[in-house]
């Protein structure tokens, strides 16, 4: 798979001011990291170049208020190349319907059965005023290459 692409997908990221005082102003910034497993040193993140089926990646969205206040919320539609996995803390809400409705992996059903991840299309994350008031912030997440 091209490396290319999901970066563009990427950087296709959505900043959503929620409501505040005066809407805070966002700038995003991502990278893409595949994940190896050396012998003897186990497992590594290495820039990602060239992505196969089945590498896990790990995507890195840096946030930076450039000004404004209030809480906010970002964004990640998932290219279709990828299974989501998870974030790394576990706050984020998943869209099976591409930003249509929201929740929790663990609660959201498809038709008759539990979603998976490989049925999540989009991700999403609300950072609140006082980790927002911090100035910058990174949010983690990892997906399975299909």
């Amino acid at each position: 798979m091209n490396l290319r692409r999901s970066f563009v997908a990427l950087t296709g990221v959505l900043c959503l001011a929620a409501p505040a005082i005066a809407a805070p102003l966002i700038a995003l910034d991502s990278a893409v990291y595949v994940e190896k497993v050396a012998p003897g040193k186990g497992r590594m993140l290495q820039p990602a170049a060239q992505l196969n089926r089945g590498d896990r990646v790990v995507y890195v969205v840096s946030w930076y208020r450039m000004g404004g206040t209030g809480a906010f919320t970002v964004t990640n539609p998932l290219p279709r190349s990828v299974y989501y996995q998870g974030s790394a803390d576990g706050s984020e809400e998943v869209s099976l319907d591409n930003g249509k409705t929201w929740g929790k992996l663990d609660q959201m059903r498809t038709g008759s059965h539990l979603a998976t991840p490989e049925d999540v299309t989009n991700v999403r994350w609300h950072v609140a005023a006082s980790e927002a008031a911090r100035g910058s912030g990174e949010i983690t997440y990892s997906a399975i290459v299909r």
